[in-house]
């Protein structure tokens, strides 16, 4: 990597732009950067980090964002740092502007813009620069992967810090394996330790999971036998667990099967006995059925011997009711004859009653033919009804005329009166209307000026408010301004007693023995002292705070005067020149004279409206008129016609009525008289048919009594059985014949009768014996059964046993590898007799490495009296791996580096600065790094270790290098004739490049 161009605008302390041309500086192959404390020195180093990785070195990086930016740019230039170089063969130009509060392009105040990065590369076949990107992520991934290096290796490597490596060189083992650990990226052999540590807790866990399991199901197999296993004293995870187990099974498996053996045998002779038993209670019980069968037909065949009279007078009931069944039907054809008989005669003899005296004696004959002659005379009054009907409509069709007549008289007379007043009515609305026209119009016109007049009123308002507003602003922001000046120029007096306070300032946080950051001595002979007018960062920062806070409230009170001006500027445009109250006097009365002309015209609506009504009415009035005087024409001729009809139809009614009040009266009374003959004649046909009926029926019911064998009808109709009574008669006898004929039976068998020949059967003490037998039988199959399943249970679980024991093996088998491993990766194994963890180890190989390369200088710069070696010896109960000694020549001894002096730490951590710088190149690749900064630390020198110092760091141009020293150590002015100044001013830094002649 060689560097060539470097410009700096806005950044850190450098308030403009700034360029830095690296290629005039290599030239010479060493050059010096220096300028006093504070000046920015360091800034330019800080730069090209931020150029290649977006960020800036260390501690630094608190500072990045917004803080990058320089205190003394003007607000509208941008921050930006562009860096120009050659890496992997490639010329590459990365340009960066970090976040930035930039003034707004319109009103007043900042607003931030976000980070932007590009990345060009120059084509030398085009001769021009061509874009590759301006992402910040592939910016960075690229720049990373071309130099092969993280943005901590590089800053280790290319700009090495002040102080770092002399902490380095006297740090402890943990801390040194911190720093190597960043910078040679051995994280991946931590996570590898990390990663065989899961990997062993993992398997053990694993293990430990089938441990408890196989315990598990062996704590199933002891309660499956009863408690009679014995189970081993392991925990789970510890060795022999599983075999102790399988042994333990098989000892309660072989137990269980002699148990289930002897279990067997005496289910056999149980069930033996049993069936035996059942054998002789089921003969016990026959024998007792029989018997108790014998006795049971005994007993019935006396109980039917004493029921035999009974049962005989049942059978000759029997006998009777079905001789009378034949005389039944009969029987019933009388009653219902007799039944009918009766209800004719009651019906003939109501139908009578209500008939007149003379038909009392009439028979169904005659009382017909009167029925004939009413209905003849009914069917002549016909006629006469409508007629009557035809009279009563005349009589409502004449009061209806009547009535008409009347009312027209009433719509002539309303017509009349109302159309003599019409044109007098029409001449005042139409008046109305066209004034109210008139004011409408007025009104309208009036509206249009109301508005504009308004606004005048409104802005000369605003006008005035506005003007008041504007004088008051403006003496808020004289006071502002005045406020900002007096901020600014105590920032500047305070910034100054500061920095002319600095060395003071830094001297006050020296202690002995720890190295100068200015310099790198650790010794401080005459530190300087504080005057009594010195201030710190803190009030620096304070006054500065304050600035801003006055420069933030003018520019607000600037920006509100701005807005109250325009907007007086504008209100002064609408409403003109005229006086505020004049505009008031007008606006009034536009709106007295609006309010009159809008109440004139409100009449518009109501009196056109009026005006339709009013004639909708004149036509309804003379359409009324018109109708009335047509309606009463043609009631003349029409009433005249119904008096006439009204004659001839009361002449004909008169005849008709007779002696009833009406025709209908009459009608009613014949159309009775008519129904009562009818019925009376038919009620009397119905009883004479009804007594021939009867008679005949009494005939035949005396020939069917004679012929069934009864003296008499009434006979046989006591003989007769209802069918409740037939029913639970014939069930009777059934019953007793099927008794009989079942005792008869039972009595004939030759087993009931031999068995009660024999003593009575004791059925107790058959059960008895039967029931122990059952008992003793259930209690030997269920210790078969719970032997059986025992047996089953043991062999599935020990069958279940040995699949987890062999499935476990391959775990053990893993688990025993991998904790062999992790512990030998962590530094606890016996193996690992160093104890070093695989992290340590390896930093301890490049710890070696880089102590080879660094004494090859360290040699140079000490005039061969020191060499570094690595030590991998404990350091007090720790782990060994990464001691680092310093061995004497002059006195042959082996030492710690903390006994070094000064000056002797500082070439030795400048050795081991660069011996690092080349194994991390070597490990990046082989990158070259054809640019160095060494910051800091020749102070600590005396000029003879200074110009071997000196002589070794020229000797890195053998491998095409420039060096670039960072110092402000006067001596190295004379020393290296290319320099580049940094000078500091009130108003930012500056960069001066400049080639100085030897002494």
């Amino acid at each position: 990597m060689r560097l060539h161009r470097l410009d700096i605008t806005a950044f850190g302390p450098f308030g403009g732009s700034q360029s830095v041309d690296f290629d005039d500086l290599s030239a010479a192959g060493l050059f010096l950067l220096h300028g006093p404390t504070g000046a920015g020195k360091t800034t330019v180093l800080d730069a090209v980090c931020y150029a290649l990785y977006g960020t800036v070195p260390g501690a630094r990086q608190s500072g990045q964002g917004l803080t990058l930016r320089s205190d003394h740019a003007e607000p509208a230039t941008r921050t930006e740092v562009r860096l120009d170089l050659t890496v992997a063969g490639r010329r590459l130009e990365i340009t960066r502007q970090p976040p930035w509060q930039r003034p707004k392009k319109r009103g007043t105040g900042t607003t931030l813009d976000k980070a932007q990065s590009w990345l060009r590369e120059y084509d030398a076949t085009t001769a021009a620069w061509k874009d590759l990107s301006r992402s910040h992520q592939e910016i960075g991934e690229e720049v990373t992967q071309l130099l092969g290096m993280s943005r901590e290796q590089f800053c280790q490597v290319v700009l090495l810090p002040q102080g770092d490596f002399a902490r380095f060189l006297r740090a402890d083992a943990e801390a040194r394996g911190r720093l190597l650990g960043r910078l040679f990226d051995t994280h991946r052999f931590a996570e590898v330790e990390k990663h065989l540590a899961e990997r062993r807790r993992s398997a053990e866990a694993e293990v430990r999971d089938g441990d408890t399991a196989l315990l598990a199901d062996a704590h199933r197999m002891q309660q499956a036998a009863g408690g009679a296993m014995e189970l081993p004293a392991l925990d789970p995870g510890e060795p022999g667990l599983a075999d102790a187990v399988l042994a333990a099974a098989a000892v309660a498996r072989s137990s269980a099967r002699e148990e289930l053996t002897v279990a067997r045998c005496r289910l056999a002779t149980a069930e033996s006995a049993q069936h035996t038993a059942e054998r002789a209670l089921a003969d016990v019980r026959e024998t007792a059925r029989l018997q108790r069968r014998f006795a049971e037909a005994g007993e019935r065949a006396r109980l039917l011997q004493e029921r035999a009279d009974g049962h005989r007078e049942a059978q000759a009931r029997m006998e009777r009711a079905r001789k009378a069944e034949t005389v039944a039907p009969a029987l019933e054809l009388r009653d219902d004859t007799d039944a009918e008989h009766r209800r004719a005669d009651l019906a003939r003899s109501r139908a009578y009653a209500l008939l007149p005296d003379a038909l009392a004696d009439a028979g169904a004959t005659g009382l017909a033919a009167a029925a004939r002659r009413s209905a003849e005379e009914l069917g002549g009054l016909e006629s006469a009804r409508r007629a009557e009907q035809r009279l009563a409509e005349l009589v409502d069709e004449r009061a209806g005329l009547d009535r008409q007549e009347r009312a027209d008289d009433g719509v002539l007379q309303d017509a009349e009166a109302w159309l003599a007043g019409w044109e007098a009515t029409r001449a005042d609305l139409r008046s109305r209307i066209d004034t109210a026209q008139e004011a409408a119009t007025r009104a309208e016109q009036l509206a249009g000026r109301r508005e504009p007049a308004a606004k005048r009123l409104g802005a000369a308002r605003l006008r005035d408010q506005l003007a008041r507003d504007t004088d008051a602003a403006a003496d808020l922001t004289r006071a502002a301004q005045q406020e900002t000046l007096t901020a600014k120029a105590h920032w500047l007096e305070v910034k100054e007693r500061r920095l002319n306070g600095i060395a003071a300032e830094l001297a006050s946080q020296l202690t002995d023995g720890s190295p100068c950051a200015v310099c790198g001595a650790t010794e401080h002979p005459a530190p300087a002292r504080k005057d009594a007018g010195h201030v710190d960062r803190a009030a620096e920062e304070r006054a500065h705070a304050a600035f801003q806070a006055a420069e933030r409230a003018q520019a607000e009170r600037e920006r509100r005067l701005g807005v109250v001006r325009e907007a007086l500027a504008a209100a002064g445009a609408e409403a003109g020149d005229t006086a505020t109250g004049q505009l008031d006097d007008e606006v009034q009365e536009l709106e007295r004279l609006f309010a009159a002309a809008r109440q004139e015209a409100s009449d518009l609506l109501p009196a056109r409206e009026e005006l339709l009504a009013a004639e909708q009415e004149h036509e309804r009035r003379a359409t009324a008129r018109r109708q009335a005087e047509v309606r009463t024409a043609a009631r003349v001729g029409h009433r005249d016609r119904l008096d006439r009809e009204r004659a001839l139809l009361e002449a004909e009614l008169a005849e008709a009525r007779g002696a009833q009040e009406s025709v209908a009266a009459r009608f009613t009374q014949l159309e009775r008289q008519v129904a009562l003959l009818a019925d009376a004649a038919e009620t009397a046909r119905a009883a004479e048919d009804s007594a021939r009926r009867l008679k005949d029926a009494d005939s035949r019911l005396a020939d069917a009594a004679f012929r069934a064998g009864f003296e008499t009808p009434q006979a046989a109709a006591d003989a007769l059985l209802d069918r409740a009574a037939h029913r639970e008669l014939q069930q009777r006898l059934d019953a007793w014949q099927s008794e009989e004929a079942t005792v008869r039976a039972v009595l004939a068998e030759a087993d009931t009768a031999a068995a009660a020949q024999r003593p009575p059967a004791d059925l107790a003490e058959a059960e008895r014996t039967a029931a122990e037998a059952a008992r003793r039988l259930r209690e030997a199959s269920s210790a078969h059964d719970a032997a059986a399943r025992r047996c089953t249970e043991l062999d599935r679980l020990s069958a279940r046993a040995a699949e987890s024991a062999r499935g476990l093996a391959p775990l053990r088998a893993r688990y025993d590898r991998v904790a062999r491993m992790a512990a030998l990766t962590a530094g606890t194994s016996a193996d690992n007799e160093r104890r070093m963890r695989l992290e340590s180890y390896v930093l301890a190989a490049r710890l070696e490495q880089v102590a080879a390369a660094a004494t090859v200088r360290l040699r140079r710069m000490s005039s061969g009296r020191y060499t570094l070696v690595h030590s991998d010896d404990r350091a007090g109960r720790g782990r060994s791996g990464l001691g680092l000694h310093v061995v004497d020549a002059w006195t042959g001894r082996e030492r710690d580096t903390a006994t070094l002096s000064g000056g002797e730490t500082f070439f030795a951590s400048l050795a081991l600065a660069l011996g690092l710088a080349d194994v991390v190149t070597d490990e990046a690749g082989g990158v070259r790094l054809d640019t160095l900064f060494i910051d800091e630390g020749f102070g600590s020198l005396d000029d003879q270790t200074l110009d071997e110092v000196l002589d070794v760091l020229d000797s890195l141009r053998e491998r095409d290098r420039s060096v670039g020293i960072v110092s402000h150590v006067p001596d190295l002015r004379r020393r290296v004739h290319t320099q580049l100044e940094v000078t500091k001013t009130r108003s930012g830094s500056t960069l001066n490049q400049q080639t100085t002649t030897g002494p």
